[in-house]
């Protein structure tokens, strides 16, 4: 009989995205250095809902998502209070369909 505690075969393969996923980079926003880091899924049970500025929608902890926050802070800070959690197709799309209500 097989053993129960083999570990299993990872079928998702090799992933850039995933690889560097974690780091934080630079973009450029409104003119603006914006830090950006790609967050995966919380699979803990501690979901949260957070606001995505790109689209007013809801973002859930449970998917991949996207996190970005100015470097130079709104006031000149740069604090955890600037961080916004953006769906990854919204902050793709941020210079070519900016919302009333977002960042401009």
């Amino acid at each position: 009989m097989p053993r129960a505690n083999r570990r299993r075969r990872d079928d998702r393969g090799l992933s850039l995205d995933r690889a560097i996923g974690g780091l934080v980079r630079t973009e450029h926003y409104a003119g603006r250095p914006f830090s950006v880091r790609r967050v995966g899924p919380r699979r803990d049970g501690d979901v949260r809902d957070y606001r995505c500025p790109g689209c007013q929608q809801a973002v859930s902890s449970a998917i991949a998502h996207v996190v970005a926050w100015p470097e130079d802070g709104w006031g000149g800070m740069g604090g955890l209070e600037d961080r916004r959690h953006w769906h990854e197709s919204c902050w793709r799309a941020r210079d070519r369909r900016p919302p009333p209500g977002s960042y401009r």
